[in-house]
């Protein structure tokens, strides 16, 4: 079992990368607050992965490593870093997540809120090695490809469902 999520403002990969990066510092995790804690944690917790939706197109995958409770001022973005304790909701969590991105086979996928139960048979394979090694940055910084294509031309193809 794994979860679905929008990643929100991110361009590329590299731009998760990046972004993760920044708001990890020197923690062996990243973590992601989310308003519900997930009922199936246990199944989740037993070899799964958060799938990120950038650009309306599933292209990476992280290893779930932990679900702990979170506060509420958490998920205001703060950080929970406030004065005294701030109170919590037995639904808001911190996903704690393994810090390396696995990229997948592109998948296109509509906008949803929140995020959603993945089947481990519905969920994309990942990328071949050849693909993955292809699948960086450009010297730019801003063209990212799979197999040489362009990257709007993967992300367009996916949501039409031909990758």
């Amino acid at each position: 079992m794994h979860l679905l999520k929008l990643a929100v403002g991110i361009d590329t990969v590299a731009h998760l990368r990046e972004a993760q990066g920044r708001r990890r510092g020197a923690a062996p995790t990243v973590s992601h607050v989310t308003r519900h804690t997930p009922k199936r944690a246990t199944e989740l917790l037993d070899g799964g992965s958060l799938y990120w939706v950038i650009r309306g197109v599933i292209r990476v995958r992280q290893r779930l490593v932990g679900i702990e409770p979170a506060s509420t001022s958490a998920l205001a973005g703060d950080g929970g870093g406030g004065e005294g304790p701030a109170p919590t909701s037995a639904r808001t969590c911190r996903l704690l997540l393994d810090p390396v991105l696995t990229p997948t086979v592109p998948r296109g996928h509509r906008a949803f809120q929140g995020w959603r139960y993945l089947r481990s048979e519905d969920a994309p394979a990942d990328a071949p090695a050849d693909v993955s090694a292809a699948a960086g940055e450009g010297a730019d910084g801003g063209t990212e490809t799979t197999g040489g294509l362009p990257a709007a031309m993967v992300a367009e193809l996916a949501r039409l469902g031909l990758l």
